[in-house]
């Protein structure tokens, strides 16, 4: 690392030269130049596999085992190479730039937050490390605790969360304790990679903003990675546009999503789901989904979809059940408490064959609570689970019926790091068919047949043969929560529990899942329990919809009905955010 004078790189912030990232099949991304002033926002976006957060690794030194990174990045008076090992000598250089100069906030906050320490603990300890590499005198536990207190408001979080481990906050609420984590640094790069890609549109514009207020009030360069164009809208000073690992536009974010140059740039923008489609919902038009704007990592075997009218309610030939048979599942007077927390009062649901029933909410409001409820992962406090009439079994949890399958929306929680998917995969076909499934227990599954079935259930998600030997790490977001959902259609479910499972995609891969599963909903009778914020998605999937607010069930009903004509306040907030959200992606 070289010391430069302050004529040098006056007020210039983050200037990176020649970035670029080697791995073993060839080059990841293409050499990029950039500079961030103080204060400003420069946007990546792209799709999954586009190289945007290769490049944000490539920053940190936390490139992928295999991978080699180029170039040079400066940071005020200090200039380091990227190509400097993390191991030996050079790893001193990381100790001075990674969570000092430079954090990285992940879009999983799994990856960034220990399971075993409690949250206060957690920013606690990057303060006390930010203080030391300060020079700072020893801190009183009352200092340490105050800012920690006054960072967890900062994320709009109340103080009591000190207390609380990750496993008992929402995944909204994990989020913001790993931005507070990462503020308590005061970095003068921070490089967000998906920051707010799985939190609900109103929840999602509070913790922009508020990283908008701190980046300004500490004078502090930011990189916004992200496929979602509403986050880039109104928040980036300047956007790249990277594709395959290049960069195919550039410039002021206003005129790059106004006049874009680039037909990947305008694929984007035309991609992106929004409320918007709720007045062709109510008319039973559907514009056809989105195809993947690359194909290279995957193989188009999505099938046709459906017919006009398929989705929010609108009629169809594959209708649900008619109400004289037993529903498919029926959820009755579930409750839930953590503690002193109500996480989900007495809640009653249900789903019949070929429907989807949208559960929506903001990060706490039990969404998710309720889903683990009814896959056994949780023991509810009160009320029963029934499948076609059959109550299961109290007492189940962590055992999910063959009949049920749930797809989280964080693969790193569901996906061994050590097996290659095809591993996965096998182990899910194996299970499935040795389950004493009626259907299909009495075929004997040579180790052929589970291979020829690998290669279905990967065409299924579109993910390409070749992507099977390899590890999730390997994979990119998107490719790996499409094997969390192949894995899970390995069992042929009946009922498809879908938690958030879609919301960290990127615009067009997401319209694929989507499709994949009315396509899946038409043909083999599923049902499909859709736990989301996003009201774009239950616009595009949901034939009813139930809206849950701080555990409590508010208001339901057809998913057209519900979302152009809300009842009750909080739904009539929840669509009025997201329709902010839509014109903020247009505009």
């Amino acid at each position: 690392m070289t010391r430069n004078t302050a004529s040098d790189v006056a007020l210039t912030g983050v200037a990176v030269t020649g970035l670029s990232v080697e791995g073993p099949a060839g080059t990841i991304v293409q050499p990029l130049d950039f500079s961030v002033p103080p204060g400003r926002t420069l946007a990546i976006i792209g799709e999954s596999g586009s190289g945007k957060s290769m490049t944000a690794r490539a920053l940190t030194g936390l490139l992928p085992r295999g991978t080699h990174a180029g170039g040079t990045a400066q940071i005020d008076e200090e200039r380091y190479a990227l190509a400097a090992d993390t191991i030996g000598a050079a790893a001193a250089q990381w100790g001075r730039v990674r969570g000092r100069k430079v954090v990285l906030l992940l879009q999983d906050p799994f990856t960034s937050l220990s399971p075993v320490l409690r949250c206060g603990e957690q920013i606690a300890s990057t303060i006390r490390a930010r203080r030391r590499a300060e020079g700072q005198r020893a801190s009183s536990k009352k200092e340490i605790a105050d800012e920690v207190a006054a960072r967890l408001a900062e994320v709009r979080l109340p103080a009591s969360i000190v207390r609380r481990f990750p496993s008992e906050l929402s995944g909204g609420q994990r989020q913001r304790v790993a931005i507070a984590a990462a503020l308590a640094a005061a970095p003068r790069l921070l490089i967000a990679d998906e920051p707010t890609t799985a939190l609900d549109a109103s929840t999602q514009g509070e913790v922009l903003d508020l990283l908008r207020e701190v980046q300004r009030a500490h004078s502090m360069s930011l990189i916004l990675i992200s496929h979602d164009l509403g986050v880039v809208a109104g928040r980036a000073d300047e956007v790249i546009v990277m594709r395959r690992g290049d960069v195919v536009e550039r410039g002021a974010t206003a005129e790059v999503l106004t006049n874009p140059t680039h037909a990947y740039t305008r694929a984007l923008l035309d991609a992106n789901p929004s409320i918007a489609q709720l007045a062709s919902v109510s008319t039973g038009s559907r514009a056809a989904p989105t195809p993947p704007l690359d194909s290279d990592s995957a193989v188009s075997t999505v099938p046709d979809p459906p017919a006009a009218g398929a989705g929010a309610g609108a009629a169809r030939s594959s209708t649900p059940a008619p109400a004289l048979t037993a529903p498919l599942l029926a959820a009755e007077g579930i409750s839930k408490r953590f503690g002193s927390v109500q996480a989900l009062h007495p809640t009653t649901v249900t789903v019949r064959e070929r429907e989807i029933l949208a559960i929506v909410g903001e990060s706490g409001s039990g969404k998710s609570t309720l889903a683990r409820c009814v896959a056994g992962l949780d023991q509810p406090d009160t009320g029963n689970v029934l499948l076609h009439g059959a109550a299961l079994p109290a007492g189940r949890r962590g055992r999910t019926p063959d009949q049920m399958q749930i797809v989280f929306q964080d693969p790193y929680s569901t996906l061994n790091p050590s097996f290659t998917i095809r591993q996965t995969l096998a182990e899910a076909v194996a299970a499935a068919r040795s389950s004493g499934d009626t259907r299909s227990s009495s075929v004997k599954r040579s180790s052929q047949l589970i291979s020829a079935r690998i290669d279905e259930l990967l065409q299924l998600v579109d993910l390409a043969p070749e992507l099977a030997d390899r590890r999730p790490s390997q994979l990119s977001g998107g490719q790996r929560q499409r094997v969390s959902i192949a894995r899970a259609l390995a069992a042929e479910p009946q009922l498809l529990i879908c938690d958030e499972s879609v919301s960290a995609l990127d615009v067009s891969v997401q319209a694929q899942i989507l499709a994949l599963l009315e396509h899946l909903r038409d043909t083999l009778g599923l049902g499909m329990l859709f736990i989301t914020h996003d009201l774009g998605v239950v616009a595009r999937i949901a034939d009813r919809v139930v809206v849950l607010q701080h555990g409590t069930l508010v208001e339901e009903g057809p998913a057209a009905e519900v979302l152009t004509s809300p009842a009750h306040p909080y739904t009539q907030m929840l669509v009025a955010a997201a329709q902010a959200d839509s014109i903020r992606k247009v505009e």
